[in-house]
């Protein structure tokens, strides 16, 4: 049940009706209770005297005192009445009382709150706007407070009342506790520090807490005074790993402020051993070498008036110390972040260069620290390199033991360890301890006491390393140089046993037996790798093999020979045939028959890649011509030339057209003028008139020397039907291409097709 309260009316003159407010008044007469019509009438209105206005608001709220839409206008006309009329005229406090009358029906309008409140900060009334405000959280529901407090804090923050405005952000903060930084701001402007460092613990604390300006808990003002700063720094560094080179900053800076100097270094140095990353490193060594600066100017004030000081001259070789010390401590900054980067070892090394002491510390931490498995580079190079330092020194001892004990590394590559017993023999090779070298590289070739594969990585790699072609490559080396022919052929039969030889060792193996005169054996060998391997690893071993073979038994073998040619060409990949066809063709021709000769020839032109037929072709011509004559060649042309479709060959039209202007030069050359022209008359089917016109002119030349009019007809009509063969195959962009191409010379080819046959009929009769 809503009761309805009467709106008293203030002493107003009898009511005066214009006779144009008539029809108005009829309307309202008729719809009294209706808003429309009121505010129509209003409007109308807008422009009578403001007492007369008033008057028309009044009548309307006297009737509809519960709508917002009168209320709202008519509060609004009341404060621009007395706009620009002094704060203190009898009219603001009739004003004031009319959003008084407003509030008994409108108090749940925040928005009339806020003009009210507003109005009320205008006049200046401090005590009156306040409490105004307490009214208007009071009156509205909670839902609705965000919206008064913003203004409510700017009238706190307008007026030198700190208490008052402490209290009010308190209140405040318990609706909007992600405010505090608000709050923290204003503590600081007026000078109230204690509260606002204990709110600041607050929130830096807070693990729920965001910044609505987006900051992160580590931004926070350092300017504290009753709190323990160097405590909630330290909090902060364990829980923002990622703002560690600010918060380091932060912290020295406070006691830079407080004038504890030698504290702040002693951070800056703390921070400078600990950050992990490049770019906290940066910002706190460019604070660091800052501080020391100021540090140094300073100094250099006060010593300037008093002379010489050794008080100075202490900072400046502390501030030199500082800047050459810089590459180290970005190089422990690199270690931090990987402890197994095997290549920042080697730096710091260099970094101590001049130093013994401290690079046998920094090898020995090197090689302690880094995890074969996890290590980022090659781990065997530290222990390595920790060797040469020894030796370099003289200290030859002191590496053979480094070495030694880098063999019971239990390293994650075989080549790892593989590497380390090489450099072992190279130790003692470089020393001329030859017999000790050998002994080495034998002991690690030696098989262990539990055999295993040399990819197993779930054995040692001790246990592997029997298996590694490094190890047995230079023992083989050292062998042949220094060791017996019986030993070296072992070492090579061990290899081959193992199965681990490379094509280039057995071509070594066969080659050092050849030089000991052990022939048969080095064909053994070569027989032994080609078990070993498939093409096309195989290659260069069969190459080698049966070149070595020719050059040794030349034709006294020749049965055996061509097994062996017979051997490597089954299976044979087309890449590889050509060279392995004319070596075998060349044995035929000096020690064989010259029809086995041909025959090698012929099955060379079907067994090589497509792109080595038509210079297989080409050999294959010329060794026929030499050794039975130019006209055992036709054979060879035919096969060359013939379809695609019913032979093995895939010549390309390119090459088939020559070799068939070569067949046909030739038959012309041997008087054979019909031979030749049904050799052109093939050829013609693969040659498009566009596009070889090199060809047609050939022809064309052979007719003229060689024909008659019914021959050239018989051209012409064959490049006629070529043309159209050819206009009907070609795809449309082609066609369009030669257009575009051939438009300028099109009339000129016509033209010469009908001019030729009339020149060569002229000189036909002439003749």
């Amino acid at each position: 049940m809503v009761v309805m309260a009467r709106v008293p009316r203030p002493e107003r003159p009898d009511l005066v009706f214009e006779e144009e407010d008539l029809p108005y008044e009829e309307e309202i007469m008729r719809n009294q209770f209706s808003v429309k019509c009121w505010l129509r009438y209003i409007e109308f209105k807008q422009g009578a005297p403001k007492p007369r206005l008033n008057q028309l608001y009044e009548r309307a709220l006297k009737l509809l005192p519960c709508s917002y839409k009168l209320w709202y206008r008519y509060l609004k006309a009341r404060r621009a009445q007395v706009k620009h009329r002094c704060v203190t005229d009898p009219a603001y406090e009739d004003v004031n009382n009319c959003h008084e009358r407003a509030f008994v029906f409108m108090h749940k309008m925040p928005r009339l709150w806020l003009d009210y409140c507003q109005f009320l900060m205008d006049q200046g009334r401090v005590t009156h706007t306040r409490r105004t405000f307490d009214r208007a959280l009071r009156a509205l529901p909670i839902t609705q407070h965000s919206r008064i407090w913003p203004l409510y804090l700017r009238f706190l923050r307008s007026h030198p009342l700190p208490e008052t405005a402490v209290r009010g952000y308190r209140r405040f903060l318990k609706l909007s506790p992600e405010s505090a930084e608000e709050y923290i701001e204003y503590l600081k402007s007026s000078d109230r520090l204690d509260e606002a460092a204990q709110r600041l613990a607050t929130v830096v604390n807070d693990e729920r807490f965001v910044s609505k300006a987006g900051k992160s808990n580590y931004q926070n003002p350092d300017k504290v005074q009753s709190l323990n700063v160097d405590a909630i720094i330290r909090g902060g560094l364990t829980r923002f790993t990622d703002q560690l080179g600010k918060l380091w900053c932060s912290l020295a800076d406070y006691y830079i402020r407080s004038g504890h100097f030698e504290k702040a270094r002693d951070v800056y140095e703390e921070a400078v051993r600990t950050v992990m990353t490049v770019r906290d490193f940066t910002q706190v060594f460019d604070s660091y070498a800052q501080f020391e600066e100021s540090m140094i100017a300073a100094k250099m004030e006060t010593a300037s008036e008093l002379g010489h000081d050794v008080d100075l001259e202490l900072r400046l070789a502390r501030f030199e110390q500082l800047i050459s010390r810089r590459p180290l401590l970005l190089n422990s900054v690199l270690l931090r972040q990987n402890p197994h980067h095997v290549h920042e070892w080697h730096k710091r090394v260099a970094l101590h260069q001049g130093r013994p002491r401290e690079i046998i510390n920094t090898y020995t931490e090197a090689v302690q620290t880094v995890d074969p498995f996890k290590a980022t580079g090659k781990p065997h190079t530290l222990w390595v390199a920790f060797a040469k330092f020894y030796e370099d020194n003289g200290q030859l001892d002191d590496a053979r033991v480094i070495l030694e004990k880098a063999t019971k590394v239990n390293f994650k590559q075989v080549d790892d360890l593989a590497s380390v017993w090489c450099q072992c023999g190279e130790l003692e090779l470089r020393h001329e301890n030859y017999d000790e070298a050998l002994k080495l590289l034998r002991k690690a070739t030696a098989l262990p006491a539990r055999r295993a594969e040399y990819f197993d990585g779930s054995e040692p790699v001790q246990n592997r390393v029997y298996k590694s072609l490094k190890v047995w490559s230079m023992l083989a080396d050292l062998e042949e140089s220094l060791g017996t022919f019986q030993s070296t052929k072992a070492v090579y039969d061990r290899i081959l046993d193992l199965r681990i030889a490379t094509p280039q060792i057995v071509i070594n193996y066969a080659m050092f037996l050849e030089e000991h005169k052990y022939f048969e054996e080095s064909f053994k060998a070569y027989e032994r790798g080609i078990s070993l391997f498939k093409w096309p690893n195989v290659s260069d071993i069969w190459s080698t093999y049966l070149t070595k073979f020719i050059a040794r038994y030349g034709g006294r073998k020749l049965e055996r020979a061509r097994d062996l040619f017979e051997q490597a060409l089954d299976g044979c990949p087309p890449k590889y045939a050509k060279t392995l066809y004319l070596l075998y063709a060349q044995l035929e021709e000096e020690w064989g028959l010259a029809r086995h000769a041909m025959a090698v020839y012929d099955r060379a032109t079907r067994a090589v890649e497509p792109a080595q037929q038509y210079d297989m072709f080409n050999i294959y011509i010329k060794r026929a011509a030499e050794i039975y004559g130019v006209t055992h060649t036709r054979g060879i042309y035919q096969k060359a030339i013939e379809v695609p479709a019913t032979s093995d060959l895939v010549l390309s039209d390119e090459h088939a057209r020559e070799m068939c202007l070569r067949f046909a030069d030739m038959e012309c050359k041997l008087g054979e003028i019909d031979r030749a022209r049904a050799i052109y008359s093939f050829c013609s089917q693969i040659c498009d008139p566009r596009t070889t016109g090199a060809f047609w002119q050939t022809w064309k030349d052979f007719e003229v020397r060689h024909g008659n009019e019914d021959t050239i007809r018989e051209m012409l009509r064959i490049r006629r039907s070529v043309q159209a063969t050819y206009n009907t195959q070609v795809n449309f962009m082609a066609s369009q291409m030669l257009k575009v191409s051939g438009s300028a010379t099109g009339t000129e080819v016509r033209l010469e097709q009908q001019s030729v046959p009339a020149a060569v009929f002229g000189s036909l009769k002439e003749d």
